[in-house]
């Protein structure tokens, strides 16, 4: 993404496409969205999307950033977008303390923070910077702060005390600070340090289902660990239909039934309630799904066990479930309609639909646009063989799962590149602005 090039009442985009010219605070508004696909690492490396935010934070109203701020992490989940909004904010003095505690909402985002304040240089924290830390310390509990206080981070907990000199509420606060202080924190209880300590695995994993503090990505992670250390079946059975799914999406499901398809009837499961509250994109979504032969066996990531084809998948079972209809087909060289099933039978229907061969996304799309639709998505790795026409109206999405690029295009199409789980809550979002 970069800067647009303005023309009088107009710009061009990246595409070179011809714009209408928007003003900073919407502007502002599109990068912060854009970050729900790949945030955890958006500015760590220079990214020109980090960039685009520093620039337009002093050209919008600091109440305007202070809310977008708030927004970012209450209702889009997100961590730092929101963090470097107040450290710009900050930078130009016009941060409130109320904004910064509004933002932090774990333990470990108060080191970060520090450590995106002094990532040009170390300065001197404001006044409201110290305010806002030090309300924020004194909502976290010892679990909270101890869980966090890791060796490997850049500001520990103990410093962040010592910079904001939070007041305690209580005498058991101030005996908590002080063990902060002392570095006398009680090991938190999770499996990672019950079985770092080498405690027996099955005793372990029973004790912590017992007492419901093993969440939802511990549990599908630690399936297979489960299973072969001894933990009954019943057990694993019995824990998943009360754990909260809210926050896990379809390509975890995926992962953890490839690992143990003993039990994909109950990952199934998990994963309807998980999508029962997402929220619907509305009027009728056409969904092209790329079946050809480079969507099999190439990872979406050195570190990912999903391959493209993986990928695409997961994002269909997503759209399924959000959609308020949907029609379904999937192309290679041919272009056929599928059924839209729900959950992994839809996965058995995507791949069974037909022989993965060349990749003629141009015909597909022309067969979509013979039909009447709202939206218009595509998942693919675009690697087509022929030219694509453009969709029929503004509401057309190519997601490409194969990218390493991360990249937000906007012309005929919205190009997202690289693949992201929150790409149809992007969408979902980005269509109400």
């Amino acid at each position: 993404m970069q800067i647009n090039r303005r023309i009088r009442d107009s710009e061009i985009n990246a595409e070179g496409v011809v714009v209408s010219s928007i003003s900073a605070e919407k502007q502002l508004n599109r990068l912060v969205l854009a970050s729900m696909l790949w945030e955890k690492q958006f500015y760590l490396d220079g990214d020109n999307h980090a960039v685009l935010i520093k620039s337009l934070v002093p050209k919008v109203d600091p109440a305007k950033v202070a809310e977008l701020a708030i927004k970012a992490r209450s209702e889009y989940k997100l961590r730092h977008v929101p963090l470097l909004l107040c450290r710009e904010l900050a930078r130009i003095g016009k941060l409130d303390s109320k904004t910064l505690f509004s933002v932090i909402q774990r333990a470990d985002e108060m080191g970060e923070f520090l450590s995106l304040y002094w990532a040009e240089k170390k300065s001197p924290l404001s006044n409201q910077v110290k305010k806002g830390l030090a309300l924020a310390f004194t909502e976290f509990n010892e679990y909270q702060l101890a869980k966090y206080d890791k060796a490997s981070a850049l500001v520990s907990i103990r410093d962040v005390m010592f910079l904001a000199h939070p007041k305690p509420t209580s005498p058991e606060q101030e005996a908590l600070f002080k063990r902060v202080a002392d570095k006398t924190l009680k090991t938190p209880d999770t499996w990672e340090t019950e079985l770092s300590g080498g405690a027996d695995k099955a005793k372990t994993f029973q004790r912590l289902m017992t007492e419901k503090k093993l969440g939802a990505l511990a549990f599908l992670r630690n399936l297979r660990n489960m299973v072969n250390a001894g933990v009954s079946e019943s057990a694993i059975r019995l824990y998943a239909t009360n754990v909260n799914v809210d926050r896990v999406l379809p390509f975890r499901y995926i992962a953890a039934a490839r690992i143990v398809p003993q039990l994909e009837d109950m990952l199934e499961a998990m994963m309807f309630r998980s999508l029962e509250k997402a929220p619907k994109l509305p009027g009728k979504t056409v969904l092209l799904v790329d079946v050809s032969l480079s969507m099999f066996g190439t990872k979406v990531s050195e570190k990912s066990d999903l391959d493209r084809f993986d990928a695409a998948a997961a994002l269909a079972m997503l759209c399924v479930n959000v959609c308020e209809s949907v029609e379904i087909h999937t192309f290679t060289t041919a272009t056929l309609r599928v059924a839209p099933r729900r959950g992994f039978a839809l996965v058995d229907a995507l791949r069974n639909s037909q022989r993965p061969g060349g990749t003629h996304m141009g015909r597909a799309v022309s067969q979509a646009n013979m039909s009447k639709y709202d939206r218009l998505i595509v998942i693919t790795d675009e690697q087509s063989q022929d030219s694509v026409p453009l969709p029929k109206g503004n509401k057309a999405y190519i997601l490409n799962v194969a990218s390493y690029k991360n990249g937000v295009n906007h012309s005929a199409w919205t190009t997202v590149t690289g693949f992201s789980e929150s790409v149809l809550e992007y969408i979902r979002v980005s269509e109400q602005e």
